[in-house]
């Protein structure tokens, strides 16, 4: 099975400085991070972040696909190398 995004909610983890959001390969659930740092633009704080990741989602995305590809896994970290 492909991995898809069929639920598009996104969190920030301010501990993390990261955005997490999910997918899904079939019955299996994937957590992925973004990192902070990663996404284009973004003032400080939560909203501004959130706000970032939503403007970028279909890259975001796209990245979370090719690194899922080249090795399963449960939990990924996208850096800005990934997502660029």
């Amino acid at each position: 099975m492909a991995l898809d995004f069929p639920n598009q909610s996104r969190s920030y983890d301010e501990n993390g400085r990261r955005v997490r959001f999910t997918g899904h390969d079939g019955m299996f659930e994937v957590r992925f991070f973004v990192r902070a740092d990663a996404l284009r633009d973004p003032a400080e704080g939560e909203a501004s972040y959130l706000a970032a990741f939503d403007a970028a989602r279909e890259k975001i995305y796209d990245a979370a696909r090719r690194i899922y590809l080249k090795g399963r896994r449960a939990v990924y970290t996208l850096t800005a190398s990934d997502v660029t």
